[in-house]
């Protein structure tokens, strides 16, 4: 049996094992998460209501803030662990607090240029001219806006950059920018689904610019203190492996990862429909990873499991179903948690041209592989 069909096995077999079949006696675990529950989180969610951390011993208990405390707390061992951008880790080591990317959650920058179909957007070089949208002169969008500016050999001199706030879907069917640099996995699916609902102006179509397709950088992942590096070792294993379950057990079964997000995050569609619906599409789901599908053809199940869904409810009722679905496409498989050192030679960059950090920063000492299961490793490399 091939160490995939192992993983497949194994993330069969545990999937559905519930927190209440372990050991009453469990480690509290908080963890860092930025902004607020949402089903983005779901290899977190899958992890504990799918008993991956009670497993490990642990009682996971999910703490979200803004990430640039949430770095600061990591580096205090208080929480000592959070889902923390590339970025974010960057910054804190360039001002010496001691933090360290141990699992690369998203292979892929989620970071796009979005504009309407009437205005050419092929290459970096298209920004020219352009009214772009971002929420401010920070964070990743701003990063990413950055890296393709620099890459077309253009300044901000050389567009008319608006900060919008996080209302980038209202402005652009407002004809409030001709582009917006937004996150793939949400916005761009709430524009769309608001042009096929005819309720986004005069557009009819958008083009997509994939940031990573010109400079894939490092993006969300696990981050710790050296010191729980050093003394927590074993511990921090064990957490990369629940956490890398979880985010198997939602690259396999989506269905089911959407079901147990709705214990976490309000809000979510649950009409008696849709969660019957769903829950047969885990049986689905299920039965299709025990054959151990290749990567390719998980991707394609879930096309045909969300095509077969929406005969059956309007794409309102699916729209965090979507976004769960885009999100996955971001994490990397069968590479899942391996980092891709070229992206935070990029990153560095970037960064080093923004000004954030100097020149000659040493990147390779803000991340390890060490952590990573050697099945994966050996199983698969960073998406390029």
């Amino acid at each position: 049996m091939t160490r995939l069909r192992v993983l497949f096995a194994l993330a069969i077999m545990v999937f559905g094992m519930g927190a209440g079949a372990q050991d009453a006696q469990l480690v509290p675990l908080p963890i860092f998460a930025s902004f607020i529950p949402n089903v983005q989180f779901a290899p977190l969610y899958v992890a504990i209501e799918g008993g991956h951390f009670a497993s490990a011993g642990f009682e996971a208990e999910i703490q979200h803030g803004d990430e640039n405390v949430g770095v600061m707390q990591v580096a205090q061992n208080a929480p000592r662990y959070g889902i923390i951008s590339g970025e974010q880790v960057i910054l804190a080591r360039n001002s010496g607090i001691p933090v360290k990317y141990i699992y690369s959650w998203f292979q892929k920058y989620p970071q796009v240029v979005v504009t309407p179909s009437t205005v050419q957007m092929n290459a970096p070089e298209d920004l020219a001219g352009l009214r772009v949208g971002i929420p401010g002169p920070f964070g990743a969008n701003y990063t990413a806006l950055t890296a393709l500016l620099a890459l077309a050999g253009l300044t901000e001199a050389d567009i008319q950059l608006l900060s919008i706030g996080y209302v980038a879907p209202d402005v652009m069917c407002s004809d409030g920018v001709d582009a917006a640099v937004v996150y793939s996995n949400n916005e761009v699916l709430e524009i769309q689904r608001r042009i096929d609902a005819g309720e986004c102006g005069d557009l009819t179509g958008i083009n997509v610019l994939h940031v990573a397709d010109f400079a894939n950088m490092a993006s969300n992942g696990i981050v710790v203190s050296e010191d729980t590096l050093i003394d927590n070792t074993e511990q921090a294993r064990a957490v990369v492996r629940a956490f890398d379950a979880g985010a198997l057990g939602a690259i396999t079964n989506p269905a089911q990862a959407y079901l147990y997000s709705l214990k976490h995050v309000e809000n979510l569609p649950q009409s008696d429909e849709l969660v019957a619906a769903l829950e047969a599409a885990a049986e689905e789901f299920d039965a299709f990873a025990a054959e151990a599908p290749t990567a390719e053809a998980l991707s394609e199940k879930r096309a045909e499991v969300r095509a077969a869904l929406s005969e059956q409810f309007d794409p309102a009722e699916l729209a965090q179903f979507d976004v769960l679905l885009a999100t996955v496409e971001l994490w990397g498989h069968p590479a899942r948690g391996v980092v891709n050192e070229d992206a935070w030679l990029m990153t560095r960059e970037v960064m080093a041209q923004m000004g954030s950090i100097p020149a000659n920063f040493d990147v390779s000492e803000a991340y390890t592989n060490d952590l990573i299961p050697e099945e994966i490793l050996q199983e698969g490399t960073p998406t390029e």
